[in-house]
């Protein structure tokens, strides 16, 4: 499916907007939000800060123009015990409606972390955007008039760009040197000490050798984009983190039972092995077909999974070839993987501080193994 008629499916299926960024939004519509407290001021937070951050005005809409819908969209912050910490409300613009052309162009350091609170907002726009007034929060007396956005909004295919480009050319400014093999990574460097600044999309992490640069650096942080400050990382895209003194253990537990209950097999037996010794898959097993689209949801959780589990790897890998000729049999090993994952849940890295360092490798081969093409795993 081409990215043009993805956005014509999203089109067509309303609650779907924008699901890349708010997969896991909340099914709640204006009107069941407006009657609920929590959601209320989730709203009014949302507007206080995309007037204080200045990002549209009224006018009149002119003519040859046409101003995007726009839509709430509710989401349930949580951290890694699945406990509520916040709620978060979104004006979201229905972006899939602009055309391409004609709307846009394409050593012991503490890890600490932040929160941009509107991200998308801070980035400026180059074109005319008009949108609707929000549901809730139309100006009285002025219900026949549209808003100018000023800067990004989230739901634009543009606000993603817009707002890199603006914390890219802030940090540049402001003495980082962004990473060329790792474009979200900038270091700076002050009178010998170094700080280490890592962002993704709104969530922003950081670590560095004196922590005197750390006070300096959310104060104009804060100041600038308007962030929340989170203190030590103890959560970050879905990997859990432990900071002791001596060593780091990160792990994906509650990731990894969300898994066990997404595919209904929390009850399942555990193993001891994500794969069973000498299995040989072929695209020519027999057996029934499956949901394909089932599958690759799997194996992309499991991928996912990799991030804290590297030695489940060559086994996801394996089962990932035959995301086209899906049979029972490539199922049943993608099964088992998870009823490995059903004894091993709290399984992490260890990150260890250690002044003597010795890399140590190791190494397997299955020379012509593949019985489809009999190519080689190292």
């Amino acid at each position: 499916m081409s990215l043009q008629d993805l956005y014509k499916v999203i089109e067509r299926r309303d609650n779907l907007t924008l699901f890349c960024l708010f997969a896991d939004c909340e099914t709640v519509n204006f009107q069941e939000a407006a009657l609920d407290e929590k959601w209320r001021i989730a709203m009014d937070e949302e507007i206080k800060a995309i007037v204080k951050n200045d990002t549209w005005e009224l006018t009149t809409l002119p003519k040859g123009h046409k101003a995007i819908d726009v839509k709430w969209v509710y989401k349930t912050k949580r951290n890694a015990k699945g406990e509520i910490e916040r709620q978060k409300a979104r004006i979201v613009a229905k972006g899939y409606s602009q055309k391409a052309g004609t709307d846009y162009d394409e050593n012991k350091w503490k890890i600490f972390q932040m929160d941009v609170k509107c991200a998308f907002l801070n980035g400026f726009l180059e074109e005319e955007v008009y949108i609707e007034q929000s549901l809730g929060y139309v100006v009285k007396r002025h219900e026949d008039k549209i808003l100018r956005l000023k800067k990004a909004l989230y739901g634009l295919k543009q606000a993603p760009m817009a707002w890199n480009s603006r914390i890219d050319k802030y940090f540049q400014e402001n003495g980082f040197t962004k990473c060329p093999y790792e474009h979200a990574l900038y270091v700076k460097e002050k009178a010998g000490d170094i700080l280490i600044v890592c962002l993704y999309v709104d969530d922003l992490i950081f670590t560095g050798s004196d922590p005197s640069l750390f006070k300096e650096f959310k104060r104009v942080m804060i100041k600038e984009f308007e962030m929340t400050d989170i203190g030590l990382m103890a959560y970050y895209l879905g990997i859990e983190v432990k900071q002791k003194e001596e060593d780091i253990f990160i792990s994906q537990e509650s990731y990894a039972k969300e898994i066990l209950k997404k595919f209904k097999m929390n009850d399942c037996k555990p193993i001891s092995t994500p794969v069973e010794c000498g299995v040989k898959l072929s695209k020519h097993n027999e057996g029934e077909d499956i949901d394909p689209t089932f599958f690759k949801s799997l194996v992309g959780s499991l991928r996912y999974l990799t991030c804290t589990r590297s030695y489940i790897l060559y086994v996801v890998g394996l089962v990932s070839r035959y995301m086209e000729n899906l049979k029972t049999t490539h199922f049943k090993a993608a099964k088992r993987i998870i009823r490995y994952i059903k004894g091993t849940t709290n399984f992490g890295l260890l990150y260890s501080f250690s002044n003597d360092y010795k890399p140590v490798g190791y190494s397997d081969s299955d020379w012509g193994g593949d019985v489809d093409d009999r190519k080689s795993t190292i």
